[in-house]
């Protein structure tokens, strides 16, 4: 990859050995760095993959599985997921072109995450957020559902095209968003304050704080961004459990 740029492809629970072996072709065909299976559901080094990986056999062999889905993205700089359902809550899709060019505009040597879902079902709402973008492919409304490795390949296929050297001249540095893992733990944190002050109750807790990781997703809030949150946070514990000793 030109841009200085590393790329993985993310499947989540993946169970068919015949498709993890033709996304393993695959990387090889795009030249994507590293395949990463979230808690698969099947052998993913049965004969029948194997057999699907041609070339792709040593991408297959040293891929990479998680236990969980912020594991396998703790790396990532630029998570992209891809959303096969046309109805997905309050989570914006964006276009594919639109996503692929704001991978690849930042100058800096970045790891990018492409994430792909279960065969049956795709990825969750929660999962979804997870990504800094979202995108679908356009299918027939009468058969909208692909196959995942032919999802991989269009997908693939089409953030290649970004990946010219020359092709993107960017005025200007952009920022560069929080890692997953120190926004979660933040939103987690914020969260918590929340319900203990009273503004959330248990039972709106989930969709609320949906709604504020959304916001600072969109708004690619920065690690140090993120930092000075939860010193807020910290902060506002503190005076709170100093208050209370002073009353006393």
């Amino acid at each position: 990859m030109v841009n200085k740029k590393t790329l993985k492809v993310v499947l989540v629970e993946p169970a068919g050995p015949i498709n993890i072996g033709s996304v393993a072709r695959l990387c090889e065909n795009f030249s994507v760095h590293e395949l990463r299976l979230v808690s698969p559901k099947c052998d993913y080094l049965d004969q029948e993959a194997k057999k699907m990986a041609v070339r792709g056999l040593k991408i297959l062999e040293k891929a990479k599985v998680y236990s969980d889905l912020n594991s396998a993205l703790s790396d990532c700089s630029r998570i992209i997921a891809s959303c096969g359902r046309k109805e997905h809550g309050d989570i914006p899709l964006n276009s594919n072109k639109d996503a692929f060019y704001w991978a690849f505009k930042s100058k800096r040597k970045e790891t990018i995450a492409l994430v792909f879902g279960r065969e049956d079902r795709g990825l969750s709402n929660e999962e979804l957020l997870k990504a800094n973008k979202v995108i679908s492919l356009n299918t027939s409304e009468h058969y909208p559902s692909l196959n995942i490795s032919h999802a991989v390949a269009i997908v693939l296929h089409q953030f290649n095209q970004f990946n010219e050297p020359g092709l993107l001249k960017p005025n200007k540095e952009i920022g560069h968003p929080a890692n997953l893992n120190k926004l979660e733990d933040c939103i987690n944190d914020a969260g918590n304050l929340l319900i203990d002050i009273g503004f959330l109750m248990k039972h709106t807790y989930k969709a609320r704080m949906a709604k504020i990781k959304q916001l600072l997703i969109r708004g690619e809030i920065k690690d140090d961004e993120v930092a000075l949150i939860r010193g807020i946070i910290s902060q506002t514990r503190w005076k709170i459990k100093n208050k209370g000793d002073e009353l006393k």
